[in-house]
């Protein structure tokens, strides 16, 4: 439902502020409006200027996510005008529609000083970045679209929304905290092999940091992307595609030859050791020849992971699609020669359904004869254990492949290191969860490029709050906090979305009669949260 200022005979006796200071200050902290407004400059008498509505779209994305003519009626109920000193009635769609437009043009130079700022500001560590893509759907035909900015289209959704088109976005995340600090959009159709080299330079612009580490997912893995980042020095860690894995590559592996890991996933930190994932690596090297014969063939470490949880998931769904195979086979044995499968190939077409269906076809024999009496067909099966057999002795087991010397990490060191890979996908989950990014509908691709940065900007200054708070909370030799549920006084690790709500029922009166305006007490845990965020929300600067 949405909020609404309390009324009583027409005077506003309470607005909701929740946790509007904290957005305002972290915004300001790296100058959000400031950049915007020096690169798409506003006449003097305009009631707010572009990089001033970002920021408060910034906060509507953070607090209360709203379709374009719902903001209005948001920051009527909650405290942007005492915060953001801009008034409700400014922020009809037609303005904000605007502010997406001057957006657009510099979208590029927006995110990397964006990025850079909070990189100095909050000295965030980015020798180590990781990067994925995602996509996504919108709502709409977008038949005619500017050329200058990325084209809507059809491609293969994260969502699985084939009916619809869509955009991709790519982002880039710090091991430091899983901040944000670059993102860049792409057109609907655009391969995401292709992207990686482009994001490599703006992102070893961005980290400013000689041999910085790019782990991303397997399509950072080609001839020619390898090339790029060995030419310009670029450290690169990621998965081989399973269709690239040599045969017998896993099944030949020694178990003597592979190390234990000393790594805990956070899904098993409050399991039993004895349930805990494990997992054990080992290594080799592999060459990757490129299309022409004179092109130099890269020798890379390979390192060969097994993981425990992996091979009982892979055993599980083997013997699920095989039960369910056993049970379609079955019913089709009895049914052979009937009116159901009167003749062969009625049978070799209902086998080969099963087949598919179920996956099986890497292990399915089957058998159709006919009696020569009768004329009546027969259908036998049984699956070959052999190949059964070969599958199993690979599974559980992934490839990486990466360039980084072996004195400056070892097998093990990698897989730790390649890990910090769900924090990217984590952040994805944020923006199409929180943040609201289900299909979208905007009047052009122009706005859905500057939408897309608003809301990378919001998941920007999402992380940079939990990542503040923890690294506060570390200085007093802490990781949890109580009080985030009302009815579990357990302790846990404050998140970002955990940290909002928590402050999400502060209240504001409003001045009267000369009166300032005042913040009735905050509670204990919200108390705390604003110390450890360092933000003061009755300090004159906000109200």
């Amino acid at each position: 439902m949405r909020p609404r200022a309390e009324l009583v005979e027409g005077v506003v006796l309470e607005k909701r502020l929740g946790s509007l200071p904290v957005i305002a200050d972290f915004c300001r902290r790296i100058d959000i409006a400031g950049i915007i407004d020096e690169l798409c400059p506003i006449r003097d008498v305009a009631l707010a200027t572009h990089g001033q509505v970002i920021e408060v779209l910034i906060a509507n994305r953070l607090t209360n996510p709203s379709a374009m003519a719902g903001i209005c009626d948001w920051a009527r109920a909650w405290a942007v005008p005492e915060v953001y000193g801009i008034a409700a009635s400014s922020l009809g769609d037609d303005r904000l529609g605007r502010a997406l437009d001057a957006v657009a043009e510099h979208t590029d130079t927006i995110v990397g000083t964006v990025g850079a700022a909070a990189i100095d500001r909050f000295g965030i560590d980015v020798t180590r970045l990781h990067w994925d893509m995602t996509s996504i759907s919108l709502y709409g035909c977008y038949d005619r679209n500017d050329p200058d900015y990325p084209q809507p289209g059809w491609g293969h959704p994260k969502d699985r929304r084939p009916d619809l088109k869509q955009i991709q976005a790519g982002i880039a995340v710090s091991a430091d905290g899983a901040v944000p600090v670059f993102h860049q959009v792409y057109d609907g159709g655009a391969s995401e092999i292709t992207q990686v080299v482009d994001a490599m330079h703006a992102l070893q612009n961005l980290a400013d940091t000689p041999g910085f580490l790019m782990v991303g997912d397997s399509k950072l893995i080609s001839y020619g992307n390898l090339t790029a980042m060995t030419d310009a020095g670029v450290r690169f860690l990621a998965p081989l595609a399973a269709a690239r894995v040599p045969a017998g590559l896993f099944a030949g592996i020694d178990p003597a030859t592979t190390v234990a890991v000393d790594y805990i996933a956070a899904r098993d930190s409050n399991k039993p050791a004895d349930r805990r994932c494990a997992y054990r690596v080992t290594e080799d090297v592999m060459h990757l020849a490129g299309p022409r014969k004179s092109d130099p063939v890269h020798q890379v470490r390979r390192i060969l992971v097994h993981s425990t949880a992996n091979q009982n998931a892979a055993q599980a769904a083997r013997e699920l699609k095989l039960g369910k195979a056993r049970t379609d086979l079955d019913t089709l044995t009895r049914t052979a020669g009937t009116r159901y499968h009167p003749d062969t190939a009625a049978i070799a077409t209902k086998a080969a359904q099963i087949s598919r269906k179920r996956r099986v076809g890497a292990y399915l024999r089957t058998t159709i004869t006919t009696d020569p009496d009768t004329g009546k067909p027969s259908f036998t099966w049984h699956f070959d254990q052999d190949t059964i057999d070969a599958e199993a002795a690979t599974d559980g087991w992934y490839a990486l492949l990466t360039n980084l010397e072996p004195a400056d990490a070892d097998a093990a060191e990698i897989l730790r290191r390649y890990k910090g890979q769900t924090a990217v996908e984590q952040r994805y989950a944020t923006i199409k969860g929180p943040l609201a990014v289900a299909p979208m509908f905007l009047q052009t691709n122009r706005r859905i490029t500057a939408l897309i940065t608003v809301i990378a900007l919001a998941l920007l200054i999402f992380s940079l709050i939990e990542r503040e708070v923890r690294q506060r909370l570390a200085e007093q030799n802490r990781h949890d906090m109580t009080g985030f549920y009302a009815f579990d006084n357990r302790a846990v690790r404050p998140t970002a979305r955990l940290i909002l709500q928590a402050l999400n029922d502060l209240r504001l009166i409003p001045a009267q009669h000369r009166q300032p305006p005042k913040i009735p007490h905050p509670g204990w845990l919200q108390a705390q949260l604003l110390a450890l965020l360092n933000v003061d929300p009755t300090r004159p600067r906000w109200l």
